[in-house]
């Protein structure tokens, strides 16, 4: 009988070692990658509403930029709360940088926090499908930052966001492909590394790091 997988949280050094060391056994071809890109950590961040709220401040900024907006967003009172949130009018969020779109994203989830429609714990407790789904129920919330969320704050195993520019630019030089796959394309691809999808992603943002010179990009 086979050895069952090992589907852990991604939440230690320790952990990342099996995971990783089960990956490479799983695809071959990711040995020689591992190599180029050198070791790296997992990354982890406090969960709950401030820690999508902090994914959701970093959607489609530098890395400096989205740092230096949420040092400014979580000095205001109540910020990190959901009640306190609903409390702060749309002036003072969008005053330390946050665009309309995020600063409605944001009180949409501090409303379903509040109601329960939200359950932030329940994540921990389902498939990465299931938990990307509750959360895209959600208006505002899409896929890349469901499956951020879910990667740096639950250390969800089996994430792998293939609609992130630089994995997919990483998987494509990595494997000698012509040009960068698509969003469904990295889907394919990447579906033969489950159950550790969340450590191959590491390993391909790492790559782009080393080898293209690039940064990781999320600002977490």
């Amino acid at each position: 009988m086979p050895p069952k997988p090992l589907t852990s949280r991604l939440d230690s050094a320790q952990a990342l070692a099996r995971q990783l060391e089960a990956l490479l056994r799983r695809d071959r071809r990711l040995r020689a990658i591992a190599r180029t890109a050198g070791p790296f950590d997992i990354r982890l961040t406090p969960g709950g509403f401030p820690g999508l709220v902090r994914v959701i401040c970093g959607q489609q900024l530098s890395v400096a930029s989205a740092r230096a907006i949420w040092s400014r967003f979580a000095m205001l009172e109540g910020a990190l709360e959901p009640e306190g949130y609903l409390g702060l009018d749309e002036a003072a969020v969008r005053g330390v940088g946050f665009s309309a779109g995020k600063y409605r994203t944001v009180r949409t989830i501090a409303e379903a926090a509040v109601s329960g429609a939200l359950d932030f714990a329940a994540l921990d407790d389902v498939s990465a499908d299931e938990a990307v789904a509750l959360l895209t129920a959600h208006k505002g919330i899409g896929p890349w930052t469901a499956e951020i969320y879910l990667m740096f704050c639950v250390g969800h195993p089996d994430i792998f966001p293939a609609g992130d520019l630089a994995l997919q630019k990483a998987v494509g030089h990595a494997l000698g492909m012509e040009s960068f796959p698509t969003a469904r394309e990295l889907v394919e691809i990447a579906a033969p590394w489950a159950p550790y999808r969340h450590a191959a992603a590491l390993l391909f943002w790492r790559y782009y790091a080393t080898v293209l010179r690039k940064s990781e990009g999320i600002a977490l």
